[in-house]
């Protein structure tokens, strides 16, 4: 069994009285995980409360309290591809991911993890991403190693002061009219839960979208995201027609079956730059990873 060595964490969310039990909010928000697993870690003292101390079955819910908790999993896959530290000062620390790891424990993934990998190479036990990265997506993630100047970099990114640059490989069965757009619409949660939909609304999502080559039936796309919901790059990409070569999502959810290696999405998120806060830098860093263009 995956036990992971580091807890993750959840906020007890505002709600009504009568408050449920702690056991019965853990069911709710993770329903892949019966009730005698969350009582049996309970029992364990594999879940904690906000001063590490082990909380019982009888521990009242509390609003905003936070519960750490260890993942554990039956078997967990091994990724056989290895990531790269491109920078690393006291503040930050500057990865490239390779395709099918997650940044951060999830699912079947406790240790084979973006983060975890990290913190075990590095001793850095205070990391944390400060972006997200589908796991089937390759390319450039952000760490924090500085707790007490963590809050300036999340600004960065709430003020969207970062720039982020991605390429795409997809088919193109004619050329288009055009090779730039602005995509802008609202992306929501779909069903099942992991896949986005854009539905009508106000706009919460921008992607500007260039194709820069033809080759045959494929096409070499540049991506610079405005915002940064979920699946945004592939959701705006498959809307246009062109949906990003190997990909299961988007736009036909395609049936659950084991990685195939040798089939990477081919997205990258490949160039990323900003004014850094603290040290009063301009950043830039570059992936070197490339697509099977």
């Amino acid at each position: 069994m995956g036990i992971a060595k580091h807890p993750s964490v959840v906020t007890l969310p505002a709600t009504q009285a009568p408050y449920p039990s702690i056991v019965e909010f853990l069911c709710r928000a993770f329903p892949g995980i019966s009730r005698d697993q969350w009582v049996r870690r309970i029992h364990e003292g594999k879940v904690l409360g906000d001063q590490n101390e082990p909380i019982t079955t009888d521990t009242p819910y509390c609003p905003s309290k936070r519960i750490f908790y260890f993942r554990e999993v039956e078997t967990e896959p091994v990724i056989p591809f290895a990531e790269k530290i491109l920078f690393q000062d006291d503040e930050l620390l500057v990865a490239c991911k390779p395709h099918f790891l997650p940044v951060t424990p999830g699912g079947r993934y406790v240790e084979e993890c973006l983060l975890n990998r990290l913190r075990s190479r590095t001793g850095l036990a205070d990391l944390a991403p400060l972006h997200r990265l589908d796991r089937e997506t390759a390319g450039i993630i952000i760490f924090s190693v500085n707790p007490k100047t963590r809050g300036a970099y999340h600004e960065l990114f709430m003020r969207r002061k970062v720039e982020k640059i991605y390429y795409a490989l997809a088919e193109v069965n004619q050329p288009p009219q055009e090779n730039q757009w602005t995509v802008e619409n609202r992306i929501v949660q779909g069903e099942p839960r992991f896949r986005m939909k854009t539905v009508t609304g106000a706009a919460n999502a921008c992607s500007h979208i260039q194709l820069v080559e033809m080759k045959d039936n494929r096409g070499f796309f540049r991506l610079q995201p405005v915002t940064g919901k979920t699946h945004q790059l592939r959701l705006h990409m498959s809307g246009l027609g062109f949906g990003i070569t190997n990909d299961r999502v988007y736009p036909d959810l395609q049936p659950e079956r084991d990685d195939d290696f040798d089939r990477p999405l081919q997205l990258l998120a490949r160039e990323i730059r900003f004014h850094d806060p603290v040290t009063g830098a301009d950043r830039e860093f570059q992936s070197e990873r490339k697509l099977a263009w």
